[in-house]
């Protein structure tokens, strides 16, 4: 009796689609997707590329290294984005929303995008790259806002960095269990952004309330008086009067 070769074990659940690219251009795949998703354009979420680059370098399919999985998507990650920024800062909003339809781009998205990076500055790059939406515009918007460019590319390294670190590794980890670890993650991650964004805005608070204080308090004294507060005429009152008798 003959024995069955057995083919490849599939994806889990919502990585299935990226099996075939995976297969046929590997490293390649994982690159082209995340450089467009970092750009700006609505592909495959970039988790999804790294996190199956990893399942299959833990499996040693189609050649895949995890380390070689991790450099291609971090150069990738942070080149998108660099690109992103210079579209944003040279374009312009305008030329920006006139494309931006094609890939679901409207005004509201970039009004929302564009009042947080100017609140917060570049930590949103950091903290942008763990959220859906606001990733594949990161470049673009602090492009848009006029960050400074070497602020925006360290954020963006140490973003990229982060990022692909987590869903690198816990593709290789998490192997099967995949589909309700990225749920839990993507749920609590919602959270982790809230409370951020709510401590930063407490902190602004705190300030903006201390320089009105400081600013209320230099106020209280009267500097047109022309005498000390006892009552006593000051040398130059004194000298007018002399003068006048």
């Amino acid at each position: 009796m003959g024995v069955l070769a057995s083919g490849p074990a599939p994806l889990p659940g919502f990585l299935n689609s990226l099996a075939g690219p995976l297969d046929h251009y590997g490293y390649w795949a994982i690159a082209l997707l995340l450089l467009l998703e970092n750009i700006g354009v609505p592909v495959v979420p970039g988790e999804f590329a790294m996190i199956s680059g990893a399942i299959f370098a833990g499996t040693g399919r189609a050649g895949l290294n995890i380390v070689v999985v991790a450099v291609v998507a971090f150069v990738a990650s942070v080149v998108g984005a660099e690109i992103g920024y210079f579209i944003g800062r040279f374009a312009g909003r305008e030329l920006i929303l006139h494309y931006g339809k094609y890939v679901m781009i409207k005004p509201h998205h970039l009004d929302r995008a564009e009042a947080i990076v100017d609140r917060y500055g570049g930590i949103v790059v950091v903290i942008a790259r763990f959220i859906v939406g606001l990733r594949e515009a990161n470049g673009v918007i602090a492009g848009i806002t006029q960050m400074r460019r070497l602020v925006f590319t360290v954020y963006n390294v140490i973003g990229a960095a982060i990022w692909v670190a987590t869903w690198v590794t816990i593709g290789d980890v998490a192997g099967d269990h995949i589909d309700t670890i990225y749920a839990d993650i993507n749920r609590y991650s919602l959270y982790v952004f809230g409370v951020l964004v709510a401590l930063v805005a407490g902190y602004i608070a705190w300030r903006l309330i201390r320089r009105s204080r400081r600013g209320g308090s230099g106020s209280g004294a009267d500097p047109g008086s022309g005498s000390d507060p006892g009552g006593v005429s000051s040398p130059a009152t004194e000298n007018t009067k002399a003068q006048g008798s």
